[in-house]
């Protein structure tokens, strides 16, 4: 089976380079319009014909999901939504950089615990199982090619544990709009090797 990974389009905190994580905005008309007009073009990028659609439950995902895949039912996951940033949401570096907290969590590698908010390791570990949950599920019904429309975060944490290979969780960032297709043998999954395989950008 073929899976899908997309990132969101833009938003306007997106386009200001904030931290936007539990805030739950709706893309930016700008984004839309580029969009559609780069679908239009040339330069559009070629999305598969997918069967099943799954996202995060947050408007740009959903909003987004409709977008490049018009007609497809969407269904949403609250496993994929991305990172509670805590205290750090809404905010940019530049207002950030001089605060102690932020300060350690960048010499941390951006590993630790967002202050308020969720670590890294307990962030991965619920889109993982948001992942495998659907996955196992699209397998059972047959499915041949599916799709999930979520947040760079998210596909960062589930890539950084699925993936064939070893992987850092930023080997896998991915611009708006683009992501990456996979594939996830049947029968691997069955034995219980749960790793996705083949993996190519959109």
């Amino acid at each position: 089976m073929e899976v899908i990974f997309i990132r969101h389009l833009p938003t306007p905190g997106n386009e200001k380079r904030q931290y936007i994580g539990r805030t739950d905005e709706p893309l930016s008309d700008r984004a839309v319009t580029i969009f559609r007009k780069q679908q239009e073009g040339s330069d559009a990028v070629l999305y598969p014909d997918i069967q099943c659609l799954t996202a995060s439950p947050m408007e740009r995902c959903v909003r987004t999901a409709e977008l490049i895949w018009p007609g497809v039912p969407v269904g949403t996951e609250p496993l994929l939504r991305e990172c509670d940033f805590g205290r750090f949401e809404g905010k940019t570096y530049e207002g950030l950089k001089d605060e102690p907290a932020y300060i350690r969590w960048l010499e941390s590698g951006g590993m630790s615990p967002f202050p308020e908010g969720e670590s890294r390791e307990a962030f991965r570990d619920r889109c993982e199982a948001g992942a495998r949950k659907w996955i196992r599920r699209w397998m059972e019904e047959g499915v041949n090619r599916a799709a999930f429309v979520v947040h760079g975060g998210t596909i960062m944490a589930v890539l950084s544990r699925m993936a064939e290979g070893e992987h850092s969780f930023y080997d896998w960032q991915t611009e708006n709009g683009r992501g990456y297709l996979v594939k996830s043998l049947e029968k691997e999954w069955k034995a219980g090797t749960e790793i996705l395989r083949d993996i190519r950008k959109i």
